[in-house]
């Protein structure tokens, strides 16, 4: 036969399964509405797993075994989006565990920020809540965390992530280690400075501090004096504070130029990142699981079953509910060698009937799955 020949076959074939597949579905609905009449779960994973053997056991190469696996796990998946949306159909939307608000009440709370006087969150937490803000700041990130849950601050404010040197790891973890909740965030651009004690020279710098993600976004003029020895600090505030009080010139600080005034030092060199359109993002968090009405972006985490296939399928979710995904991470998990816990953004509103059903899906398949926050 002709390739001509060939292809008319392969046509053939695939009109009977396109018309198999919706006669499979026709049958799905129906076991759709009995699922919904009798309260039972959408996901039935040892059903699923026994129909996978199943159809494995019926073809003989390796090859095909593979390929019959990946279609049918692909066809159950189509399936269970069925279910799910006739759920949603039904008003059957579930309740999330967080309470739409109008607003955030800026003007009788307390913010902590990490760092001291300076520190580019200070500098983002007054442009969120305003110069007249009832603040105080702590040592480091889980200081701040550890301040909502105590009850001595009400919101917090933590960089997530910098557009030169990438994600801030430690508050991933944190986000999943503490009960906190994401209800805003603020972009700042950030433009680091070579600051010293008035009088210094660039000549007479032998240590320079700062926070290691400062250090990094400046890697490229750090190299250009590859005899200073880089020392890292919790924070940029705090690397600004000690150079002001040894006034020693053979030290330098990077840091922002508030933070030079602040601590009342000489900037010696202006953006010194390499970036110029380096910015950082902040998170706001609070220990309340609640959401502002015109909230636009969802964060969640989950951990997914260790298996091939397993992220895969659970991407779909946004795709048949039509979300846009915007960010994926990943965090190793604590004791479990090579598995990871995935941090996932996309736009939309917890009130939103797409989002509900989205996540009503990936809670039911994945291992374990938490709303970060609506902001």
């Amino acid at each position: 036969m002709d390739l001509g020949e060939l292809r008319k076959q392969i046509d053939d074939i695939d009109n009977q399964i396109v018309r198999l597949y919706e006669e499979r579905m026709d049958v799905c609905s129906k076991v759709a509405d009995y699922k919904i009449a009798n309260g039972k779960k959408v996901f039935d994973k040892t059903r699923e797993a026994e129909k996978i053997q199943s159809v494995r056991d019926k073809v003989q190469s390796d090859f095909n075994k593979t390929g019959v696996e990946e279609l049918f796990e692909q066809l159950m998946s189509m399936s269970r989006k069925l279910q799910y949306k006739k759920l949603s159909e039904t008003g059957a939307y579930g309740r999330l565990p967080f309470i739409e608000v109008d607003s955030l009440d800026m003007k009788n709370s307390r913010v902590v920020y990490p760092g001291a006087e300076g520190a580019y969150s200070e500098a983002a937490m007054k442009k969120f809540f305003g110069d007249n803000v009832n603040s105080f700041h702590v040592e480091t990130f889980r200081d701040a965390v550890c301040a909502i849950e105590e009850g001595a601050a009400d919101y917090a404010i933590l960089p997530i992530e910098n557009s030169t040197a990438g994600i801030v790891s430690e508050i991933y973890d944190l986000l999943t280690e503490y009960e906190n909740y994401i209800v805003g965030e603020q972009i700042i651009k950030i433009e680091h400075c070579l600051i010293a004690t008035p009088g210094t020279k660039i000549s007479d710098i032998e240590t320079v501090y700062s926070h290691p993600q400062s250090l990094m976004q400046s890697s490229r003029f750090l190299s250009e004096h590859s005899d200073w020895k880089q020392i890292s600090m919790k924070n940029n505030a705090f690397a600004a504070e000690k150079v002001s009080k040894d006034k020693d010139k053979t030290q330098a600080a990077i840091a922002s130029e508030y933070a030079a005034k602040y601590y009342g030092l000489e900037i010696l060199e202006k953006g010194i990142n390499q970036s110029k359109t380096n910015s950082t993002r902040f998170i706001i968090v609070t220990n309340q699981k609640v959401f502002l009405k015109n909230a636009s972006k969802v964060s969640i985490c989950m951990e997914i079953p260790h298996e091939a296939g397993s992220l895969y399928h659970l991407m779909s979710h946004f795709i048949y509910n039509n979300l846009n995904m915007t960010k994926i991470e990943s965090r190793p998990i604590e004791d479990r060698n090579w598995e990871y816990r995935f941090f996932i953004d996309f736009d939309g509103n917890l009130a939103d009937a797409s989002v509900k059903n989205a996540i009503r899906g990936l809670r039911e398949e994945a291992r374990s799955l938490k709303i970060l926050g609506n902001y």
